[in-house]
């Protein structure tokens, strides 16, 4: 942070600018348009695409930014960023095919559309800044091969936990201390909620009923889990985590009482989280070290006797935090957070309710499945279907609530540029495709 707002204050004087290409222009994106638009130096929103352009433009509005224009070529895109006018448009490929952007900012939530789009920014040389777990989580490490091919960055953002984790961590590491477990706190955990039981919160925060369900029902933190176990190389301990609740406002520092010690002192580390603790909702890191003199001088700091220490933020701020990732990708080619190498966690898909033959599944934090962490080489050696994949699959067997589906249970949708992906990424890491050959996606 302190080396970020210099060099994007540096960036601002000589008004040489990094253009950011927003795609999205829902709940998240509007904040963080606004956080670029009026508190970001060195930042410049160029243009956002949505299916609705006047959407975009509202983003743009509720800023204070009038000076908008909707356009449908590369041409006139040019002609805007020349001008320094914005743009809006319902074609995200002009974003990434357009030289004058040099990063495109994905907020959408989406998978198959999302990857059509990442896998265009990649092509044509642009950094890519996801604050979209479910794809990431889906088919991050493939991702992040392409994108080490073309000599740019992928990463997921700052603000949202995975990022803010995955920060404590390597502060962790750089005390000489061992990460062994990277913890979210949530306050609410119940895989059977729905966009009808979520509705009335939704309505209040002016959110969409499906995303806040996919916060209650698990299925986001397993995403945000998955993601953070592999840019850590950690696994999960057991299938949908271990998840402790604990009495409401119980201090996290209790956390390394929490976990079975030989799931965190005999491995590589996990992930998981725990429901009730304070400071909500803040992440946390435990740690370990065998080194005498560190661990007299962490007790006369008041951290406890060990062997595992609590480390902890107290907040993670969605979209404030973004264009610290945003500046760290264009000016360090740092990536906030990125798949190391082969994927280490996985999201699987549970049902939600009995499911029957012939029914076609509904999306992410609907009313049909929840997601569970699961590690990858389970995942793929029982063919187990991830939840990335799961929307718009058809039933060919009746699945019981909370089963767990597997290829087998289900028919994939032709021409998905998502199931290509993940065929590959199952290839190149394991050696052989989990999932049946999908039908060949278009090329994008």
């Amino acid at each position: 942070m302190f080396i970020v707002d210099r060099e994007l204050e540096r960036l601002a004087q000589a008004r040489k600018p990094i253009r950011v290409g927003m795609v999205g222009a829902g709940f998240m994106a509007r904040g963080i348009a606004r956080q670029m638009l009026l508190y970001t130096k060195g930042i410049e929103l160029a243009a956002i695409s949505n299916r609705r352009p006047e959407i975009a433009r509202d983003a743009y509005a509720v800023s204070g930014e009038t000076n908008v224009m909707i356009v449908s070529s590369i041409t006139e895109l040019d002609q805007c960023i020349a001008r320094g006018q914005r743009a809006v448009t319902d074609d995200p490929m002009l974003l990434c095919d357009c030289a004058g952007i040099d990063v495109i900012l994905e907020v959408t939530g989406a998978v198959e559309f999302a990857a059509r789009v990442v896998m265009r920014a990649i092509a044509q040389g642009k950094h890519v800044v996801m604050m979209n777990a479910e794809l990431d989580g889906t088919v991050g490490p493939i991702l992040k091969r392409y994108a080490d091919q073309a000599g740019v960055v992928i990463t997921n953002t700052e603000g949202d936990q995975p990022g803010v984790i995955m920060n404590l961590y390597r502060w962790v590491k750089g005390l000489g201390i061992q990460p062994v477990l990277c913890g979210n706190i949530k306050g609410l955990h119940d895989p059977y909620r729905n966009p009808t039981t979520q509705e009335g919160f939704a309505r209040k925060w002016g959110m969409k009923a499906p995303m806040v369900t996919s916060f209650a029902d698990g299925t986001k933190i397993s995403f945000e889990n998955a993601i953070v176990a592999n840019a850590t190389g950690m696994g999960v301990a057991k299938r949908g985590m271990y998840g402790p609740v604990v009495e409401p406002g119980t201090p996290i520092q209790q956390a390394v009482d929490w976990y079975p010690k030989e799931a965190l002192l005999n491995g590589s580390g996990i992930v998981d989280y725990c429901v009730g603790a304070m400071p909500n909702p803040g992440v946390f890191v435990l740690g370990t070290t065998e080194d005498e003199t560190e661990i007299h001088y962490l007790s006369l700091y008041k951290m406890g006797p060990g062997p595992l220490y609590c480390f902890y933020w107290p907040y993670h701020l969605c979209h404030f935090e973004v264009p610290n990732t945003v500046a760290r990708a264009a000016i360090f080619c740092d990536a906030t957070i990125a798949p190391l190498a082969e994927p280490c966690v996985d999201v699987v898909a549970a049902a939600k309710r009995d499911l029957r033959s012939g029914e076609i599944i509904d999306g992410l934090g609907h009313y049909m499945t929840y997601g569970l962490c699961e590690n990858a080489g389970t995942v793929h050696g029982g063919r187990l279907l991830p939840i990335g994949l799961a929307e718009g699959c058809r039933l060919k067997l009746n699945v019981r609530r909370d089963q767990v589906l597997s290829y087998d249970d289900i028919e994939l949708p032709p021409n998905r540029l998502c199931d290509a992906l993940r065929l590959e990424q199952d290839t190149h890491f394991f050696g052989q495709a989990a999932a049946p050959r999908p039908e060949l996606a278009e090329s994008v």
